[in-house]
């Protein structure tokens, strides 16, 4: 059975940072490409960044230079590192994991950026 975890949200001050972890495990066929996406309230959902199992970037560009996405392929492990946080990147972050076989969801953690 696939699993997906992410870990690391909480509430920061605006110009701070966060790192979030998320760990897939259960995954057969190789992972090609892992990524973040963000979903604020009343809003879609909405990609973040990804990386691709060659080491392929891409991000938003509300986030870039500011946000670095990194994998660790042995462990399917991404992470997301976030520093200069503003207001508008409170969202609950989701990571996914896709493969030949199909797309996989965490269950998403929760970001907020408040003073």
């Amino acid at each position: 059975q696939v699993q997906v975890v992410e870990s690391g949200g909480g509430l920061v001050q605006p110009g701070g940072s966060l790192r979030l972890s998320c760990a897939a495990s259960g995954i057969i066929f190789r992972v090609y490409v892992m990524g973040w996406y963000r979903q604020a309230p009343g809003n879609q959902r909405e990609l973040v960044a990804t990386i691709t199992s060659a080491g392929n970037l891409n991000y938003a560009d509300s986030v870039k230079g500011r946000f670095t996405i990194s994998r660790d392929n042995a462990k399917n492990t991404v992470y997301l590192q976030m520093n200069s946080l503003k207001r508008e990147d409170t969202a609950i972050y989701y990571c996914n994991v896709a493969n030949i076989a199909g797309q996989y969801w965490g269950q998403g953690t929760q970001v907020t950026v408040s003073s």
